[in-house]
């Protein structure tokens, strides 16, 4: 593997951390799921106490960054053209209802421009990351986006509901970031999904283009209403041709 960037060792080490909280929570959220009151405020409270990890144990080492968070939205420090952009859990509802695929999601940006990102998924113990123009991971090793070039020997990922494309194998996972992590890793072949929000696909569109895949133009310096597109560049275009109404 070759050397990862100070910032990605940085949010490494802010997501193992934060992570001891999410997987205990975990267990307590399976636990709640018997009970009368339900463990909704409980997550909430959870996405608010890993966020909060995540933002002091990035701003210890980068104090003068700035800050995107799902939870507390903008935190504007000197630094104006770096933002550290956080999702807490994505994958709220899964982590809700005791369902074990979620993700803690950070990236870097820079001028507009994603330079790092990293999603880890605490409970397998996966972690996807990326440095730009230095190549996707998984766990240490290399990935690459799937070779494959026939639509019906694929299968994309969305996330919404009641969705069926003709000609499309599909699946709806309840994590854009995993789904992300997955295209850049060729567990999936593809990913399409429409009204994300910056967190939501910050780390997760590097890794796919730092694993040779195919993401569609967008503007990061935006923070929600984001389409986004990603395959290999094999199958990219057919793609987006069965979903030019999607």
């Amino acid at each position: 593997m070759n050397s990862i960037s100070p910032n990605l060792n940085i949010m490494i080490k802010a997501c193992e951390k934060a992570s001891k909280v999410l997987k205990r929570d975990f267990g307590e959220v399976e636990n709640l799921q018997v009970s009368l009151k339900g463990p909704r405020d409980f997550v909430t409270n959870s996405d608010k106490k890993v966020e909060k990890i995540l933002i002091e144990e990035l701003l210890k080492y980068k104090k003068n960054f700035s800050v995107i968070a799902e939870e507390t939205k903008f935190i504007d420090n000197s630094d104006k053209e770096n933002f550290w952009i956080i999702d807490p859990i994505d994958g709220t509802t899964n982590f809700l209802h005791g369902i074990p695929h979620f993700a803690i999601s950070v990236a870097l940006r820079f001028n507009n421009e994603i330079t790092s990102g990293l999603i880890f998924d605490p409970i397998k113990d996966e972690i996807f990351f990326a440095d730009k123009n230095n190549g996707a991971y998984f766990n240490n090793h290399r990935v690459r986006v799937s070779k494959k070039n026939k639509l019906d020997e694929c299968l994309f990922a969305t996330n919404k509901n009641g969705i069926k494309i003709s000609g499309l194998n599909s699946r709806i996972t309840g994590s854009a970031a995993l789904d992300l992590a997955y295209v850049g890793s060729g567990r999936f072949d593809g990913y399409f999904q429409n009204n994300l929000n910056l967190w939501d696909i910050a780390a997760g569109s590097l890794i796919v283009m730092e694993a040779g895949g195919t993401i569609n133009d967008i503007d990061y310096s935006k923070i929600e209403n984001i389409n986004i597109r990603a395959s290999s560049n094999n199958i990219f275009n057919k793609m987006n041709e069965k979903i030019v109404n999607f």
